[in-house]
């Protein structure tokens, strides 16, 4: 059993009988009273965002997960395929349970997929990956004075702010969790 003061992003607590990730969290001491953990927790197999107080020290349930890498495969009709790197079995999950990732899986992303016993609970995916840009309008040279950006649209057709310098086939870092571009990659 673990308590209040354990809480940190990412962490999986057991709490009214349902898995919740902590999304963010923020300890609060008002001048009078009790101290409390103001939270925001989002439901493993619902996806649903909840904000929860709780008392400072009130005792959780944490669940420990197990993370095995995995190699993405491919998608079949609403199924994705995934590929354990060491065993080599495979694991198929529903667009529910990568919904998070999706605008950036392409084949042999390599992934790490967290499970509660058997049961798979979370997909995660590096926090900067290289991607190349499909589609965007045409940047004008001698136009970047101010910095100004323009649409991209990626390889798996997420679109994202890009310089106005980026151009059709450059490949650059984006940072996955903000969904934002972070710099062209040197060919």
């Amino acid at each position: 059993m673990a308590n209040t003061s354990d809480f940190k992003n990412g962490l999986i607590i057991n709490h009214k009988n349902n898995l919740w990730k902590i999304v963010e969290f923020l300890h609060v001491k008002p001048g009078k009273g009790n101290a409390f953990v103001r939270s925001k927790l989002k439901n493993i197999r619902t996806g649903q965002v909840v904000e929860e107080t709780f008392r400072a020290g009130e005792k959780i349930e944490t669940v420990r997960v197990e993370a095995r890498n995995y190699n993405y495969l491919y998608s079949e009709n609403t199924n994705y395929i995934f590929m354990d790197q060491e065993t080599y079995e495979q694991v198929s999950l529903t667009e529910a349970q990568v919904e998070d990732v999706l605008d950036f899986l392409l084949e042999n992303t390599i992934t790490t997929i967290a499970f509660n016993g058997d049961e798979p609970i979370e997909v995660r995916i590096p926090q900067h990956m290289n991607m190349t840009i499909k589609d965007t309008d045409p940047g004008e040279k001698g136009n970047t004075a101010q910095g100004g950006s323009k649409p991209a649209k990626l390889e798996t057709d997420l679109t994202i702010q890009v310089p106005l310098f980026i151009q059709i086939g450059d490949v650059i870092r984006i940072d996955t969790k903000e969904k934002r571009y972070i710099e062209r990659v040197k060919s």
